[in-house]
């Protein structure tokens, strides 16, 4: 499934926000040298109960909006699982 993600790195906590169309990733990590892209997939992975190796960023892996691929994940499976956070 792939799945239009806003990154906001730098902020107080890691946590995850589904608005219906866009998911909102706040991530601690900064913009530099790829971390707030390995905190992402680490969020999403220990969030939704996916291995790290499932998640791979599509697009924009330089950009605040990206475009990540999620393996064997419905919409209904991610909405369930973030309505539990």
């Amino acid at each position: 499934m792939l799945v239009a993600v806003r990154v906001f790195p730098r902020s107080r906590r890691n946590q995850l926000e589904w608005d219906g169309e866009i998911l909102k990733a706040r991530l601690t990590a900064p913009p530099v040298d790829g971390a707030a892209n390995e905190a992402l997939i680490a969020l999403l992975a220990d969030q939704l109960s996916r291995p790290k190796r499932a998640i791979t960023i599509v697009r924009g892996a330089t950009s605040r909006q990206k475009v990540v691929d999620i393996e064997q994940l419905t919409k209904q499976e991610l909405e369930q699982k973030l309505a539990q956070i």
